[in-house]
């Protein structure tokens, strides 16, 4: 099953607000009071949000695969 979805579009309110689409919030627990992340590329004309739930549990993973890469290099280098 994918977990990727396209659930519709947003339109930027003049105060620069945007509303989530009712199924989005709903399939991806998204409430009031959440915070989220706003990441984009201004190269790619790309924007989106992720959980801060989320985003610290790919920051973690990441942590987790830098310190197995500086063990790999170390023990390549000994």
């Amino acid at each position: 099953m994918h977990d990727k979805k396209l659930y519709g579009t947003a339109t930027v309110g003049t105060k620069g607000q945007v509303v989530i689409p009712a199924d989005a919030r709903e399939e991806l627990k998204i409430n009031p009071g959440d915070h989220l992340y706003v990441i984009g590329s201004a190269l790619h004309g790309f924007v989106g949000m992720i959980k801060e739930e989320a985003l610290e549990g790919f920051i973690e993973r990441m942590n987790i695969q830098v310190e197995t890469l500086k063990r790999f290099k170390k023990e390549k280098i000994e």
